[in-house]
């Protein structure tokens, strides 16, 4: 019997993680052997891991990073010197004002992170999500990546329903409902099947020769 991570925080976790999602859905097979090993894309958790989520929304991979760069560069990951930052240090590293309001926000928030280490993903939903600027799409990421946990799965994510689609040959992407439902077939590993599905999206645009 495979052993089923209750947290995603090693490859060996990741590894057995995989064989229970191929005896969830054998359809997974193909895809982890197309991709390889999934990456661990496990990141420190706190406020920084909040600043990259909400630097990152809406904005290419690559502009996040550049955007994130900036921002440590600038000392801008931790609580009190992104409170007393001014706008043009923010807009220097390439937030809107929108973004800057949230991280602002978040900064004067003082969430308790170390307490939300332990709390469930319905309970780090909920905290992160009575933030402005945090729905439930970065709520899921950090828990996912920031977090470790195994069986969260962001059914929002744009590359996840465009991978679901054409992994699976569906007729058309499906929406973020149709991606929740039909990942509770995967439960308790949703996380792995995630990065399995993010994995396959990464391959298939270097297929089409799309970087």
């Amino acid at each position: 019997m495979e052993r089923v991570p209750e947290r995603i925080e090693t490859e060996a976790d990741l590894r057995d993680g995989a064989g229970v999602l191929v005896a969830r859905d054998a359809r997974f097979a193909p895809i982890l052997s197309a991709v390889g090993p999934l990456p661990l894309r496990r990141r420190a958790d706190g406020f920084g891991a909040l600043v990259a989520a909400i630097a990152g929304q809406q904005v290419s991979t690559a502009s996040a990073a550049a955007i994130l760069s900036r921002l440590e560069a600038a000392g801008l990951t931790e609580e009190a010197a992104m409170a007393a930052a001014p706008d043009a240090a923010l807009r220097a590293c390439g937030l809107s004002r929108p973004k800057m309001r949230y991280l602002r926000a978040l900064a004067a928030a003082r969430l308790d992170y170390g307490a939300l280490r332990a709390a469930s993903t319905a309970e780090v939903v909920a905290a992160l999500t009575a933030q402005p600027g945090i729905g439930r799409w970065t709520a899921e990421i950090y828990a996912s990546f920031a977090l470790g946990h195994a069986d969260v799965f962001a059914a929002g994510d744009l590359a996840l329903q465009v991978a679901a689609q054409r992994a699976f040959g569906l007729s058309a992407r499906p929406a973020e409902r149709e991606m929740r439902a039909m990942a509770e077939g995967w439960s308790p590993v949703r996380a792995v099947a995630a990065r399995a599905l993010w994995a396959y999206y990464r391959l298939d645009r270097q297929r089409e020769g799309v970087l």
